[in-house]
């Protein structure tokens, strides 16, 4: 069956890794996405944090599948000829640089417009329109400045950013429903649209449940949250540690093994209606009738004291063991697995979220597959492309050019 953006192709202007996240997942969607990148040096990630002298590094291989790369140099005579063309052949063009980096190429929208109307042009931002708007992001700044590193932390400790990349892979993947979107539009207008998202705006987007409690703390304290009931609250949505962030309290208890193995916890959620199977499978079936236990409000003001219990139980078990039991009695946990585990995951082989690549000079890795399955479109994972493998063969099918004209761009330093 067909790929679901076959027929569809991305002027890939990006780097790093807010933009390649985005025309990644365009490209295990079947588009065919052009990458452009510097010549000689092409995107800095592919020498950043190399694990391999010489080769491209695995930040870049794991952002930059299925694409294929052409170099060329726009500030050259023939590259800005070159590019005008890659404008008019492409259906949409995605690009994360600095504020005003295009236009100073040459290229603002109008003339983008004036070039092919139908061009759907995408950009990350830091910030939106406002005085932070030609500031830099990176992603900690997107977690500071978007409302995550405030919300999380511990109780009483300082803020924190997650591991997971919500600014950078974040705003990408908010970025791609926007292209959607346009693209689906144009279907009916026939023309073209800016897209834009800000990172900050995609890191705020991901914490709306803190913008909820923001507005609930003015009615009084949030009683999910482990300050209630004999902590304080301030003016502004605390750190919560590991609470669940709902109406369900959860928290991380320890399990056998924890004392050498910083991973052997497991995350445990009290919902209401399967308490009485948590109750008796820890050992307090004693709970069920008595009223300081027996209903939500009134463990609320228990909360450490219950998963001090739960800890007591989980400690004499395995954490996957500990899964195995509290699944079938419907209790909500999940064990805390490391990268080593998730990379040995089978399961997440055989559905295609971690892939094994061969690449022709770093050899075998692991990569990401796409997260989105649809049914009769199929996702194949592919490997990065090396600097500029595709130049001369973009050059000549896609734009037409001779090889005359491609020795003239590279006498240039175009390509």
């Amino acid at each position: 069956m067909g790929k679901a953006l076959e027929g569809v192709r991305i002027l890939d202007m990006t780097h790093v890794q807010a933009g390649p996240t985005c025309t990644q997942i365009l490209a295990w969607f079947g588009a065919d996405v052009i990458k452009i990148e510097r010549p000689g040096s092409g995107d800095p990630t592919r020498s950043q944090l190399r694990d391999i002298p010489d080769v491209d590094s695995l930040y870049f291989t794991m952002l930059n599948g299925n694409k294929r790369s052409v170099t060329l140099n726009p500030k050259t005579e023939a590259g800005n000829k070159i590019f005008a063309r890659f404008i008019e052949a492409c259906d949409v063009m995605v690009e994360n640089f600095a504020p005003g980096a295009i236009d100073r190429m040459g290229f603002p929208w109008e003339k983008i417009q004036e070039i092919n109307p139908r061009m759907i042009y995408a950009s990350v931002k830091g910030f939106g329109p406002g005085p932070f708007a030609d500031c830099k992001v990176y992603e900690n700044v997107a977690q500071c400045t978007g409302g995550a590193a405030s919300t999380s932390g511990e109780i009483d400790g300082f803020p924190t950013v997650t591991g997971a990349q919500i600014g950078d892979s974040g705003c990408g993947i908010h970025l791609v429903a926007g292209i959607l979107a346009a693209l689906f539009h144009r279907e009916k207008s026939g023309r073209g649209q800016r897209v834009e998202c800000a990172m900050q705006d995609a890191v705020l987007n991901l914490c709306r449940v803190k913008l909820r409690d923001q507005q609930r703390l003015a009615h009084g304290p949030l009683k999910e949250y482990p300050q209630y009931p004999n902590g304080e609250f301030g003016d502004a949505v605390p750190r919560a540690g590991n609470a669940s962030g709902g109406g369900q309290p959860g928290w991380i208890v320890k399990c056998k093994g924890w004392e050498t193995d910083p991973d052997s916890y497991i995350y445990v959620i009290t919902q209401a209606a399967s308490f009485p199977a948590l109750a008796k499978v820890i050992g307090h079936e004693d709970w069920l009738e008595n009223p300081e236990w027996n209903t939500p409000e009134a463990r609320i003001h228990r909360l450490e004291q219950l998963f001090a219990e739960i800890e007591k139980w989980t400690m004499t078990k395995g954490k996957m063991e500990v899964m195995e039991i509290l699944n079938p009695l419907n209790v909500p946990c999940g064990p805390i697995l490391s990268m080593k585990e998730l990379a040995n995951e089978e399961s997440l082989r055989n559905t295609g979220t971690v892939v094994e690549v061969d690449h022709p000079e770093r050899g075998k890795y692991l990569t990401i597959g796409n997260p989105i399955k649809l049914s009769d479109s199929p996702s194949d994972v592919e490997r990065s492309p090396l600097l500029g493998e595709h130049t001369e063969e973009v050059l000549k099918t896609v734009l037409g050019l001779d090889d005359g004209e491609i020795e003239t761009a590279r006498q240039q330093g175009a390509i």
